[in-house]
């Protein structure tokens, strides 16, 4: 057991350098489709052009992504924006009526005279513009784009019939069929299941801070009873605000709510250090911090985006999403600890260690969001 210590202060101080500072930030590609009636289509992505040109991750600072294709010459730019554009139609499924379109693909930024050809942040620009044609006797359109894109919020324009849709796509899926000469098709079931798995994966593997926060819930609770009754009063509180603040009902900015709930982490942690008891108190205070990570789940179904008429589908699928990803995180837990949690030697080994890394996150998280984050 001394090897675990060893693992518990090794790692934590990892996580604690490397760990972002908005947790929340959840990865969504804003895709803008216009069908017109001359049987043109134009698709507008934002992207990161330069990071794919390159073959490397969009988590990397713009500047240096910038900086590199810059030190390229004229060649090497030119096959890599050609390489861009190549992994674009690979990537990203057009359809009409089932059978697949390949767009010619553009950077429209690149070429506009009010990009400052000295800017440091990017070289081919964030939209990566897809146009093509389509048959006029097409009846559907669907769009859809591989698992490298994460979450994608599609929004689809007729001009010629003066209609649109909303749609908020996971990883790897297609939009439903938008008809060309009718209404789009969208089911609350698809809808439903769509937003649970948002919200799953808003938690599990995106929701570092919501994992810690769970994960210093279930360290301290060595019953099942007390520690049920902190997720279900955490549960309750979340799920009030989330409903509230998507209603517009009430809402706090996200520069106060983010560094609140990296104040909750590494007070429940730190709790965790200093009692070796579940404190009467602890549930009640459990629920406030729940009411913050409410308005955090909120901020991040706002940048997903809600689906035409299906405000109230979303909402609960979401949330179902969330409680599903926090009881796959207790059970991670318990298949990582649960072995252990009667040994005499659990609280010093574990409990402790475990518990003062999460803190140190928290407060780190907690100050850079005060002082660092615009």
């Amino acid at each position: 057991m001394r090897g675990i210590g060893r693992v518990s202060i090794f790692t934590f101080p990892i996580l604690f350098c490397t760990a972002p500072a908005f947790a929340h930030i959840f990865s969504v590609t804003r895709v803008s489709a216009v069908l017109k009636g001359d049987g043109v289509f134009v698709i507008d992505m934002r992207i990161d052009v330069d990071a794919l040109a390159l073959g490397v991750s969009s988590a990397v600072p713009h500047a240096e992504v910038a900086a590199s294709l810059r030190s390229l010459s004229a060649e090497e730019r030119n096959r890599a924006t050609q390489r861009a554009r190549r992994t674009i139609q690979r990537r990203v499924r057009v359809r009409f009526d089932g059978r697949k379109v390949i767009p010619d693909v553009t950077f429209p930024d690149r070429d506009r005279k009010t990009i400052n050809p000295d800017a440091k942040t990017s070289v081919l620009g964030g939209t990566a513009r897809l146009r093509g044609t389509f048959p006029g006797e097409a009846r559907t359109f669907t769009f859809g784009a591989s698992r490298a894109f994460n979450a994608i919020q599609l929004t689809i324009a007729d001009e010629v019939h003066a209609r649109s849709a909303k749609h908020v796509l996971g990883a790897g899926e297609d939009s439903p069929p938008f008809l060309l000469h009718g209404i789009t098709i969208d089911n609350t079931g698809a809808v439903v299941g769509r937003y649970v798995l948002l919200g799953f994966e808003h938690i599990l593997p995106e929701g570092l801070d919501h994992i810690l926060f769970v994960l210093a819930l279930y360290l301290l609770s060595v019953r099942l009873r007390p520690l049920l009754l902190q997720i279900s009063a955490f549960t309750v509180a979340h799920s009030i605000t989330l409903a509230l603040s998507m209603g517009g009902v009430a809402s706090l900015p996200s520069r106060i709510v983010e560094p609140l709930i990296a104040v909750s982490i590494a007070y429940v942690a730190m709790e965790n250090v200093c009692v070796s008891n579940l404190k009467p108190w602890r549930p009640l205070v459990v629920f406030v911090f729940g009411l913050l990570h409410g308005m955090g789940f909120a901020r991040v179904l706002r940048e997903l985006g809600m689906p035409d008429g299906q405000f109230v589908s979303a909402l609960v699928g979401f949330n179902v999403g969330v409680e599903f990803g926090q009881l796959a995180v207790v059970g991670l837990a318990f298949l990582a600890l649960g072995w252990f949690r009667h040994r005499p030697w659990y609280r010093k080994r574990i409990v402790r260690p475990l518990s003062l890394g999460i803190a140190l996150i928290g407060i780190f998280w907690a100050v850079e969001r005060f002082f660092f984050t615009p």
